[in-house]
Formats: C-alpha cells, structure tokens, sequence
C-alpha cells in the first residue's frame, strides 16, 4: 500500500502515529503491514541507504544537492558512491533547489503591514521543563516538478524536540497553519498556558489563528522583523 510505504520511508523523520492521522491510516494497520514485508534486519544495505537518503532530503526540504546529501549519508555511516546515488536521485526524481534567476524558491513568510503582532514573549520566558509548554511554529518550501512548489508547516516541541504536528499544501493560505495546529493540540492536548511562538508571517497574525489561540487558552509570541 503506497500510504504504509510512505510512512516506512519517513518514520525516521516524522512520528509513526502522526503519520498515520495525516494519511488516514490506522497504526494497527501499518504495523500489520510492516509485518507482513521484509523486516529491517533482512533488508538489503541499498534500501536502508536509500531510506536514510529520502529522509535527508525531505528534512531539509530539498536543499541538499549531490554533494551535501553525500558528505551526510557518510556520517550516518552510509558508504554510497556518487554514480550510484546520481542515479537514485534521477531514478527518484529528487532535485536539489536551484536559485538561479527565475527559479529561487518562494517567500515564506508575508508579514500583514496591518496586522496587529503578538509580542516576542520567548526571549523572556522561561525554558521548557516538560513537554506542552512551548511550541514554535515554522513554515518552509518543497520544490515539486515543473518549477512548482508545495509548502510544509510543523510545530516543534521546544522541550523534546520532537514535532508535535505538522501539514503540507500547495498554497500559504491560513489554512494550512490553522490546520497544522488544530491537529497538534488533537494528538498532544497542551494544557492552557501553552506558549506558541513563530514569525511574523500574515498566517501567524491572522485573526483566524489568533482566535483558534484564544480558544485554546494558548499565548501568542511572534519574532520581531529579522530575528527567528
């Protein structure tokens, strides 16, 4: 099933279980799936490679050319040669985001000149000790065949690291924050008091997402112009 197949290429990068609520999946049935297929230990070195590779290149969103993508798989204790991997990129249809003229990616953060912005609260606040006490927001591009592009929203817990949420659209409308969002407090349920920091992009001010904050009993914090 290519949903249970999708989700074994990224389990490195993603949840399981997030995964599955995303795709519509349930998690009894991908791991009856994963039993059914070839265990890790029996899988030949080429496809753990590959998986590692697939999980290099979706994580840093397409940024990684030949090259980097290589120098990283080395440290993850892959030896690939360049031939070989050249070929698995064609064969995947992975390139690596050029930003020569015409083709530099899209802006992802369009700050609203009449919004009114939450103050950047983070830089004063005190730090996580446990998980649900502060999130940050992000929102980055993918590149797509044809010069197209598709965009990927997360929230990151700032105590464990992990994210919490996260969704993929081929447009920057608000929906796609408010839709990231509402899963993640579905999947973690965050007490009231949660601090949701993240730029001062017109999705993060939007009265849509500051009203989804207020029913959430969640605190807005938003960077100043330049600063993360």
């Amino acid at each position: 099933m290519k949903r249970f197949t999708f989700i074994a290429l990224h389990a490195h990068c993603w949840p399981v279980r997030q995964q599955c609520q995303v795709l519509g999946v349930s998690p009894s049935g991908y791991y009856a799936w994963r039993k059914r297929a070839p265990s890790p230990a029996a899988e030949p070195a080429s496809v753990a490679w590959q998986v590692a590779a697939q999980c290099v290149f979706t994580t840093h969103a397409g940024r990684y050319g030949q090259r980097r993508l290589r120098a990283q798989l080395q440290r993850e204790g892959h030896a690939v040669g360049r031939q070989r991997l050249r070929s698995w990129l064609s064969r995947s249809g992975l390139r690596a985001i050029c930003t020569r003229a015409g083709t530099r990616p899209p802006r992802t953060t369009q700050a609203d000149p009449q919004a009114i912005a939450a103050a950047n609260k983070l830089a004063n606040w005190p730090a996580a000790t446990a998980p649900n006490q502060i999130w940050v927001g992000d929102i980055t591009y993918l590149a797509l065949a044809m010069g197209q592009w598709a965009y990927l929203a997360c929230w990151r817990d700032a105590f464990s690291r992990r994210v919490v949420g996260w969704h993929v659209s081929e447009s920057l409308h608000t929906d796609l924050i408010l839709t990231t969002f509402n899963r993640a407090v579905a999947v973690c349920q965050p007490p009231p008091g949660l601090l949701v920091h993240a730029d001062r992009g017109s999705q993060y001010t939007s009265d849509a997402f500051t009203s989804l904050l207020t029913r959430t009993q969640a605190i807005a914090s938003l960077s100043r112009p330049g600063n993360p």
